[in-house]
C-alpha cells in the first residue's frame, strides 16, 4: 500500500495502532515510550480524554461551517488564547507553516503602509518556518529549501544569537519591516540564545518601526515551561505563530497580532477554509483548559530541568558529547559526529526519539510525562548514546 504515497518519507519500520498517555503501541501489540511527542504535538500525549471527549461531542453537532458565518467556539478561543499571550487579535489555519505564511503577510502589509516597494524580513541561518515557498525561503537550512529554486525575494539571512549582525543590516538601511526568530531552534537543533537576544531583538524592532514575529510552534503551548518561550525574556512580539501542540494531534495552526500588526488584514485580503472550524476549535480549547487545570507548563519547566541535570549527570564524561541542552520539556545532546541511526536503534528498544541538524539528538517528550517514564527515557538514552560512541 506504502507504493501510493508519494516518496516525501522515509518512514521507520513501524505502524502504530493505538496510544495512550506517553505510550505508542504497534500492530504487533509491542510498546513504545514516546519522547517525541509526534514532534512537539502531543502534548497531552496520546488518548487524552479530555480531547477525544471535546472532540467526539463537537463532531456529533457541528464540524464545519465557513467563515463567512461566526464560529462561536473560534471567537471564545481567539479569546483566551489572547489573553494568556498578551496579544490583541488571532487567525486560525490549519499548520505551523500556514500561521508562518500569515505572518510574512502581515510584515509585507506592513511595508506597504511604510511605502517600501520590497519589504524585507530578517530571518536566522538554522531556523525552520515551513515547507510552503515563502516559509521555506525563511528557513536557514539550504537542504529544505534545494530544488525548490528559485526561492522568493524579500527575506535575508543572518546568524542566529547575533545581534551585532541585524545592527548592521538597519545601518545599511535597507528595505527591512520585520525579524521573525524562533526563540528556540527546534529543528536547528535546540540553540538557546542569549538571555538578552529577544530583548535585543525587541529594541531593535522599536528603534526601527519592524515588526518582532516569534514562530512558537514548537516552543508554544508550554514546552518550555511557560505558555510561550518568549515570556522567559519579559517582552512582547507584535505577531506571534502557533500550531503542533495548540490541537494535540488535531490541525490547527494561529497567528496573533497586537498593536499595530493586530489590525493590518482586512476582509478579503486572507483567509482558509478549514481554519477554525468548530471541531479544531474544540480541541485547542481543551487543551488550553487542560494545561492550565493541571499546572502543565510549570510541571515542563521542573521536569525539564531535572531531565537536564540528569542528562548533564549521565553523559557528563563520555567522549563524544558536546553539550546536553535544553529548556523545560525540549532537550538536545549534541554528539560530535552524525547519529541519525540512533532513530532505529532507539525504536528498536521500545523508545521514540528524534535526531535533527545530523548529530542531535532531540526530545519532546509530552507534558503529562511521570517522573518513572522521564526516568526511563533518561536511562534509555543514555545508554544508546553511550553504546553509539563507543
Amino acid at each position: 500500500m506504502a507504493d501510493h504515497l508519494m516518496h516525501n518519507y522515509a518512514p521507520l519500520p513501524v505502524t502504530f495502532v493505538r496510544g495512550e498517555g506517553a505510550w505508542l503501541w504497534d500492530a504487533d501489540d509491542r510498546r513504545y515510550l514516546d519522547a517525541l511527542s509526534g514532534v512537539a504535538v502531543c502534548g497531552l500525549g496520546h488518548a487524552h480524554p479530555a480531547i477525544a471527549g471535546a472532540v467526539a461531542e463537537q463532531a456529533r453537532t457541528l464540524v464545519h461551517t465557513s467563515n463567512w458565518y461566526h464560529i462561536a467556539k473560534q471567537e471564545t478561543l481567539a479569546a483566551k488564547l489572547t489573553t494568556i499571550a498578551g496579544m490583541d487579535n488571532a487567525f486560525f489555519c490549519n499548520s505551523g507553516a500556514e500561521a508562518n505564511e500569515a505572518a510574512i503577510k502581515l510584515a509585507r502589509l506592513h511595508g506597504r503602509q511604510k511605502q517600501i516597494d520590497t519589504p524585507t524580513i530578517v530571518v536566522m541561518d538554522g531556523s525552520f518556518h515551513g515547507r510552503t515557498m515563502a516559509t521555506l525561503t525563511a528557513t536557514g537550512n539550504p537542504k529544505v529549501q534545494a530544488g525548490f529554486e528559485p526561492l522568493l525575494p524579500g527575506f535575508v539571512h543572518v546568524p542566529y544569537n547575533d545581534v551585532d549582525a541585524i545592527e548592521q543590516l538597519a545601518a545599511e538601511g535597507n528595505d527591512i519591516v520585520a525579524i521573525m526568530v524562533e526563540p528556540i531552534t527546534g529543528e536547528g537543533g535546540i540553540r538557546i540564545p542569549a538571555d538578552d537576544y529577544l530583548p535585543q531583538l525587541r529594541r531593535l524592532c522599536d528603534a526601527h518601526d519592524w515588526l518582532l514575529i516569534a514562530d512558537e510552534i514548537q516552543t508554544g503551548m508550554g514546552r518550555t515551561g511557560q505558555w510561550f518561550a518568549f515570556q522567559h525574556s519579559d517582552i512582547q512580539p507584535d505577531v506571534m505563530t502557533l500550531a503542533k501542540g495548540l490541537g494535540n494531534g488535531v490541525p490547527i495552526g494561529a497567528c496573533l497580532a497586537r498593536g499595530r500588526a493586530a489590525g493590518l488584514f482586512q476582509p478579503g485580503q486572507h483567509g482558509s477554509t478549514y481554519g477554525g472550524n468548530p471541531l479544531v476549535c474544540a480541541a485547542a480549547l481543551a487543551v488550553l483548559e487542560t494545561i492550565e487545570h493541571e499546572h502543565l507548563a510549570a510541571r515542563a519547566g521542573w521536569l525539564g530541568q531535572h531531565m537536564l541535570n540528569r542528562l548533564h549527570e549521565s553523559l557528563a564524561q563520555t567522549p563524544g558529547v558536546i553539550e546536553c541542552r535544553g529548556k523545560g520539556l525540549m532537550l538536545a545532546v549534541e554528539l560530535d559526529r552524525p547519529c541519525g541511526e540512533l532513530m532505529q536503534q532507539a525504536l528498536e528498544r521500545g523508545l521514540l526519539i528524534n535526531v535533527t541538524a545530523g548529530n542531535v539528538v532531540r526530545l519532546l517528550p509530552p507534558l503529562i510525562l511521570s517522573d518513572e517514564e522521564a526516568e526511563q527515557i533518561i536511562n534509555g538514552v543514555s545508554e544508546l548514546i553511550k553504546g553509539f560512541l563507543a
